[in-house]
């Protein structure tokens, strides 16, 4: 059974065979056209062969002809990260929880308060509950644009009270 790839390289070897029978045909009947017109003839057949070598060359190898290598051939630098353990002997895998003091806790609560509501349960949805601007916008009945303006506005007043 052919992919729908296999019959377009089909078609596009059919079509290139054509093109190259239609410059044949042309060499043939064109002698008696001036030398301008003719060559502008061939150079626009020739262009459309190419192209459709290119193309089929793209089809036939899955990736853009004429690169030395493709995204999954990159250079061993590229494509290997070294992780020696014994380099981070005290590193903690998994951090400890974090308990908030009362000072803090009512710096939260002051910057929150001091959103909209709309703000604040958008904020709260984006940075608390990890939820992505489209699921919010879903959940609330708003679009996605407005729950980014309300997160950015939120983030705003977050980083002016902090400074």
């Amino acid at each position: 059974m052919q992919t729908w790839v296999d019959r377009l390289i089909d078609e596009y070897t059919v079509g290139k065979q054509d093109l190259e029978k239609f410059k044949a045909k042309l060499d043939i009947y064109d002698k008696d056209k001036d030398d301008a017109e003719k060559r502008k003839n061939f150079t626009l057949i020739n262009g459309m062969i190419s192209d459709m070598d290119y193309s089929l060359d793209w089809m036939k190898k899955g990736r853009r002809p004429g690169n030395r290598r493709g995204v999954d051939r990159q250079s061993v630098y590229q494509r290997t990260a070294l992780i020696d353990m014994d380099l981070f002997p005290s590193l903690d895998l998994t951090p400890s929880k974090r308990v908030l003091s009362d000072e803090e806790k009512k710096k939260i609560i002051d910057v929150l308060l001091e959103m909209s509501s709309r703000e604040r349960q958008c904020y709260l949805m984006h940075m608390a509950q990890g939820m992505s601007y489209g699921q919010i916008a879903e959940e609330l009945e708003i679009s996605r644009r407005t729950v980014q303006q309300y997160v950015e506005r939120a983030k705003k007043k977050v980083k002016n009270f902090v400074a």
